[in-house]
Order: structure tokens, then C-alpha cells, then sequence
């Protein structure tokens, strides 16, 4: 099912880049570069499902943005050979948006909520018994009159997609048959991932080229596969079109990611950090405000990367800049 027909709230134009992306996606296990113990553990679910003939057991993937989830939920899909449902938990608003989508299923099908922890409680509720007995209760008519109809659904395996674990509710989490965090990748999955992609969009690049892109993404594959598409570009309108270690390094600094893979909102951080709050603490929200970005984007895109890489630190008074913070903007 198309997305534009799940999600109420879909806009062409918000999805260009993912569309550009499509055939970028791996379409089986064996294509996934990295996560190799989630690999290792859908493998088993998922054979296992296939001898039994039946859906595999529901999912739960867990991770910051750009790791992979939403290819991974494309990936059990086609392995199950499957039809694939995309939604989102802030397209669900009411509990007939979930309703409609459950009823409309087919045996064996895959439906993908993203953002699921934004999901509201009442449309959580229907999710709970047609995930644990594929049945939902739909109420018909109001007040004295009203009446409840229960409908068997088939069986679906449904796979949820959350950057923010902690705010999934105990009962939801608890019925999902495999619970899984997909982590940062390292330099050479993330090499490997460029080249592949280099090659799917015919770009000549250079291996020194692929391995400065790769360690300035930030260990996320979607950041990669960005960059290489803004390196090719600065390769064609400044170079002949190839892509070697100078013009990949020219072009990664035109577009103002440094040796770190820190970018221009990386680096206000650190230094609205470092400078305006002498190195903190400061709370979350006055942070947001000083470099000119929403709480939740500074929380959720900016801070995984900075405090896993020994930048910044979150503590129970707010963030404080590491050492590792100073020397990095004392040396730009």
C-alpha cells in the first residue's frame, strides 16, 4: 500500500530524497551492510517463520534516525514475501485510522508503523489485541444504542520503528517478539556502503575518496549515502566529475563538514557549549533556543552522535562540553 493512501499527512515533496533513495535500499539480509547481530537474529525469526508457514513474530527496532530501520522493515517484507504497510504513529490519530489499515490486511502481511511511541493511548489500546489475538473491537452506533463488533484479523507480523525506546509503554513493549537496537556503524561498514552506492549511481570514485566520506558520517549509512550525492555534485560542477581524495576533501569542506563529521548546528552546539555557558550545565531547552533548533531535534538528531563520540555529557542538572569539546573547536 502506498504511503500517500496510509498516511493522511504525507507530502510528495517531504519524501523527495527518500524516493531518490529507493533503489539504494538493500532488498535482503545478505545485501544489509553491518548490524550483524540483528542480522544473525532475523535470520533465525524469520526462517523459522518461513518453515512454519506463518508471520513472523512482531518487531520492535529501536535506534537513532538513519540506521536502517525503515530498509530493515522492507527487508523482513521481502524475505517473507510479503506486502509491505508503511504508517506513521502521528498519521494514527484516531483509533478508526488504525482500524482501517488493520482491516484491510492480508495473511502474512507486514505492517510498519514509524514513530511509534508517538502513538496516542487510545489507538494503542486496538493495537493490543490484534497484536497478542488478531482481533479488534469496533464500536458501532453511540450512547445506549451503541453496540461492539469483533473482527478476526489475519495474522500480520507488525514491525514498529522508534528513535526514543524509553517513551514506549510497558505493555506495548512487552508484545513484541523481538526487540532490537540498531547501533552506529564503523568506518569500514560505512566504506563499504559508499562504494556500493557509488556504484549503483555510477560515480567514479576513488577507495581514499569512499573512506574520507565514510568516517565523516557520523556512523549513519543515510549520511553517507547524502554526502556522496553533494560530492558528486561539487564533482561535476567544479572538477570533470571524478571523484579522488582532494576533491573529496574540497567538497566536504564547501559544505562544512569537518574531520569529524560535525556540521554547522554540531558545532554551534559545542560552542554555545563551551562559550556562552562555559561549558555548562545548561538545560536542554535553553540549548535549543541558543543555537536556534527544537528541543526535540537537538535531543533526538544532534546529541547521540556528540555525546557518543565524547563531546558533550548529559547529567542530571543539563549538558555539559567535554575537554574533548574545547580541543576540537580550538583546532577547527
Amino acid at each position: 500500500m502506498r504511503e500517500e493512501f496510509v498516511d493522511p499527512q504525507y507530502r510528495a515533496e517531504d519524501h523527495i530524497e527518500q524516493a531518490d533513495e529507493t533503489g539504494l535500499r538493500p532488498k535482503s539480509l545478505d545485501e544489509f551492510v553491518g548490524q550483524r547481530e540483528l542480522k544473525e537474529h532475523l535470520g533465525i525469526v524469520l526462517e523459522a517463520a518461513r518453515r512454519r508457514g506463518q508471520a513472523a513474530d512482531h518487531i520492535l527496532l529501536a535506534g537513532p534516525p538513519g540506521l536502517g530501520k525503515t530498509t530493515m522493515a522492507s527487508i523482513v517484507a521481502s524475505e517473507m514475501n510479503a506486502h509491505i504497510h508503511i504508517t506513521s504513529g502521528p498519521a494514527l490519530e484516531r483509533a478508526g485510522d488504525l482500524a482501517a489499515i488493520l482491516t484491510k490486511l492480508e495473511p502474512n502481511d507486514v505492517l510498519f508503523i514509524d514513530e511509534i511511541h508517538r502513538l496516542s493511548r487510545t489507538v494503542e489500546e486496538i493495537l493490543y489485541p490484534a497484536m497478542e489475538d488478531f482481533q479488534i473491537d469496533i464500536v458501532v452506533g453511540k450512547g445506549p444504542a451503541a453496540s461492539s463488533i469483533r473482527l478476526t484479523l489475519p495474522r500480520f507480523t507488525l514491525i514498529g520503528a522508534t528513535t526514543r525506546t524509553g517513551m514506549i509503554t510497558g505493555p506495548l513493549r512487552d508484545r513484541f517478539g523481538l526487540v532490537a537496537r540498531l547501533d552506529y556503524y564503523d568506518a569500514a561498514e560505512l566504506d563499504a556502503i559508499v562504494q556500493r552506492t557509488s556504484r549503483i549511481l555510477d560515480v567514479p570514485l576513488s577507495d581514499d575518496a569512499s573512506l574520507h566520506i565514510a568516517r565523516r558520517s557520523r556512523g549513519t549509512p543515510r549520511i553517507a549515502n547524502r554526502l556522496l550525492r553533494r560530492v558528486r555534485d561539487f564533482a561535476e560542477v567544479r572538477g570533470d566529475g571524478t571523484i579522488n581524495s582532494t576533491t573529496a576533501l574540497e567538497a566536504l569542506r564547501v559544505f562544512g563538514v569537518d574531520e569529524l563529521g560535525l556540521d554547522k548546528v554540531d558545532r554551534a552546539i559545542l560552542r554555545s557549549l563551551c562559550e556562552q555557558f562555559d561549558g555548562g550545565p545548561v538545560g536542554l531547552t535553553t540549548l535549543a533556543i541558543a543555537v536556534g533548533e527544537q528541543p526535540e531535534t537537538v535531543e533526538d538528531v544532534y546529541e547521540p552522535f556528540l555525546i557518543q563520540q565524547g563531546l558533550i555529557a548529559r547529567t542530571p542538572r543539563g549538558r555539559v562540553a567535554m575537554d574533548a569539546a574545547r580541543s576540537h573547536l580550538a583546532n577547527p
